[in-house]
Formats: structure tokens, C-alpha cells, sequence
């Protein structure tokens, strides 16, 4: 779990993985120098529940996709499953037990990632509704354009956690842990599951990083993004993690990283030859919409 100053909803967020059907075995925090309750907050969750091992460590103060990616760095190199965790959430009792579930029918060494869908709730946990679904199946092809689920809902095995471990110090700059880490193991040839329950009441406030990406004034906002070139500029940042480790994609998907990056510099004409011959793909039709509109505008 990355925090920073959640003092203000973070005993809910650690009372909900007290409270899980398959309690974690150990909590890692990386605190990016938090100056309200936050640490005392959580040494005293600690003390409180010695059977949890919880663990601070001192994050890196370069934004909340830096402090997963050090938290990644700082995993013991004979982890097993993990979990991310967001500082002001609400994990629904039986996340941990369903990751676990779906993670196990996996073979051990093909790294794997699992993710859900959410409660969207307003800064209270009311006014619930859910989250978007994910594409039917969840692919390299379409982690390029589009992430799949919330970090807030997702798990990694043994293998998958390996491997980002070893791709963190390579990353450099990302736009966000949890669409990096879809990128880099379905990239890799891993298994991408969704599960179509909610995992996580995701609480909605002022702070969150991105926040919700269901809804009418999401997609308005997906709009503007698209229009001022910020899916533009999120692309180039992904574009570059990925190459420092496009060693550990598929020769495939390496090849399909190679043709993505061109579209970055091709005319219109290559852009939609490319887009083609790639099959990239968002979900949703305002997904599907706003891919066709940043490749003819030139904003991919």
C-alpha cells in the first residue's frame, strides 16, 4: 500500500484487511512523507495486529505511481501473492479469497494478474454505483490504449511479482502502477483475469489520482484529455517503460510495441493502416470513439 497523508480514511482502508475471509499474510507500506496521522496511524495498526507483520518504509516523494514502483523494488525476491492496496479505500471482505482463488488455477510459472470491478462511492462510501467492465479478453493489444481494471482491485502471483520486481528499476517514469504492471505482464505472455464482481468500495474524493473512468462525465473528460494531447503524452511515458524493458516482452509483442511507437510518427494514412493491421482496441463504444478520433486527430 502506497500513503500520503491519508490519515483521514485510512483506518477503514486497514479495518478491511483485518476483516478478509483469507487475511493478508504481511502489509508493506511505502509512506512518501506524510505529515499528518498517517505513520502514527498505522505503527499503532501494527502494534494492534502483530500477526499482520506490518512494515513502513520510507517512499520516494515522486507521486503515488512512483511509490508503487519503489514498493515493487522493495519486495523480497521469494514473494508470493500480492496485492495493491490504495490508502482510502474499503476492500470487500472476500477480495483477498477470489484473487487467491483465480490465481491459483494458474500454472506457477506464467506470471498472472487479476483485477475486478468496484463500488464507485462518493467521499462517504454512498451513492454506489459500478464500475465499467473490462474487455472480454484483456490482451497486450489493448493494455496499450486502455488499462483494464483499478490497481485498487488487483493481484499478482508469485511469477507476475517476479517479474515487476525485476522491471521496476527499468521503468523510469509511468503514468500509473497499475497500467504499467497490465502492460508489462500481459506483454510478457501472462494471464490477464477479470472478475466480474466488486472487489473494493473506491471511494471518490478530491485526492484520487485519476478516479473513476465509468460514466457520462468520465468520458467527457476522457474527451478533453484526448483533445489536449494528454493520451498523447501518456503514451510517450508508457512507450518508454516499456521499451527499457521490452527484453522481457513476447518477440510478438515486441514487434507490436516497434509499430505502436510509429504511430506516434506516422501521417494519417500509416496511422490507420496501423491501427488496423495492430488490432488495437478500447472497450466501450465511447472507448472505441475516442481511439478512432486520437489516431485520425494525431494524438495517439
Amino acid at each position: 500500500m502506497a500513503t500520503r497523508n491519508g490519515a483521514a480514511n485510512l483506518v477503514a482502508q486497514l479495518d478491511s484487511f483485518v476483516a478478509q475471509a483469507h487475511p493478508p499474510a504481511q502489509v508493506i507500506v511505502s509512506d512518501d512523507g506524510s505529515d499528518d496521522a498517517t505513520v502514527a496511524i498505522l505503527t499503532r495498526f501494527g502494534a494492534d495486529h502483530p500477526g499482520l507483520g506490518l512494515r513502513i518504509i520510507a517512499g520516494p516523494q515522486r507521486g503515488a505511481a512512483a511509490n508503487f514502483l519503489h514498493l515493487l523494488k522493495a519486495l523480497p525476491a521469494d514473494c508470493g501473492i500480492i496485492a495493491f492496496a490504495d490508502q482510502d479505500d474499503v476492500w470487500l471482505p472476500d477480495k483477498l479469497a477470489r484473487g487467491v482463488r483465480a490465481l491459483r488455477d494458474v500454472p506457477a510459472g506464467c506470471p498472472a494478474l487479476v483485477g475486478g470491478r468496484s463500488y464507485v462511492c462518493d467521499a462517504q462510501l454512498g451513492r454506489r454505483r459500478l464500475s465499467r467492465m473490462a474487455p472480454d479478453m484483456p490482451s497486450f493489444r489493448h493494455a496499450l490504449v486502455q488499462n483494464f481494471a483499478g490497481g485498487n482491485t488487483m493481484m499478482l502471483n508469485a511469477a507476475a511479482a517476479r517479474l515487476l520486481r525485476a522491471a521496476a528499476p527499468e521503468a523510469g517514469r509511468i503514468v500509473m502502477h497499475d497500467w504499467w504492471a497490465y502492460q508489462i505482464v500481459s506483454g510478457a505472455g501472462g494471464a490477464v483475469i477479470f472478475d466480474r464482481a466488486p472487489l473494493v468500495l473506491y471511494r471518490q474524493h478530491g485526492g484520487n489520482q485519476i478516479g473513476a473512468n465509468a460514466g457520462p462525465g468520465a468520458a467527457l473528460r476522457r474527451l478533453g484529455w484526448l483533445l489536449k494531447g494528454r493520451f498523447r503524452r501518456w503514451n510517450a511515458i508508457n512507450l518508454r517503460a516499456l521499451e527499457a524493458s521490452a527484453h522481457r516482452l513476447t518477440p510478438d509483442n515486441r514487434a507490436v510495441l516497434r509499430d505502436f511507437a510509429l504511430m506516434q510518427r506516422a501521417g494519417l494514412i500509416r496511422r490507420m493502416a496501423l491501427l488496423r493491421r495492430l488490432g488495437l482496441f478500447r472497450s466501450g463504444i465511447s472507448g472505441r470513439l475516442s481511439l478512432w478520433m486520437a489516431v485520425l486527430l494525431g494524438r495517439v
